[in-house]
């Protein structure tokens, strides 16, 4: 996988913890919480390369995102946030993918998506023409062609090499 100029990742269950029994925006929540790792890795990486957020929340607009993004300090961390509601498309559809690119002014192969699922984060991306990392917490062995961490830190391991 070629070195990416961006990176994106997934925003719940990748950067915020999507908790149980909560409805409506996270950024409402009466707790939010991020994931292990999160912070420490996107300070880390957020000096050598933009980091932003590609969701596929239905219940909240890139504004609502970043307010709940901010609730545990990570807001000023992220670039960009893209949002199903204002792409209109579903991180299903590659071409959520390859819009993102476009508005970051860069080929899809230089932009890289991390995530939990490896539907929507994954397949999807690498459909795009996206470099894809699964989070993979559960430790299952990934099938072939995908790379997977099994916790946020580990990526700087692989932007290491």
């Amino acid at each position: 996988m070629k070195r990416p100029l961006h990176l994106l990742f997934d925003w719940g269950d990748t950067l915020m913890a999507d908790l149980p029994g909560q409805a409506g925006s996270m950024w409402r929540w009466p707790e939010v919480r991020a994931m292990p790792g999160a912070y420490d890795t996107l300070a880390t990486l957020a000096g050598r390369l933009p980091c932003h957020v590609a969701t596929n929340a239905a219940e909240s607009s890139a504004d609502e995102v970043r307010l709940a993004l901010a609730r545990v300090g990570l807001d000023d961390l992220i670039g960009r946030v893209f949002c199903r509601r204002e792409l209109g498309l579903t991180k299903s559809d590659p071409a959520f993918y390859r819009r993102i690119a476009a508005e970051l002014g860069v080929a899809p192969h230089e932009l890289w998506m991390i995530g939990d699922s490896l539907a929507n984060d994954v397949h999807s991306a690498q459909a795009a023409g996206l470099g894809a990392i699964w989070l993979n917490a559960a430790g299952v062995a990934p099938p072939p062609g995908v790379q997977a961490i099994a916790a946020l830190p580990q990526l700087l391991e692989l932007l290491a090499d």
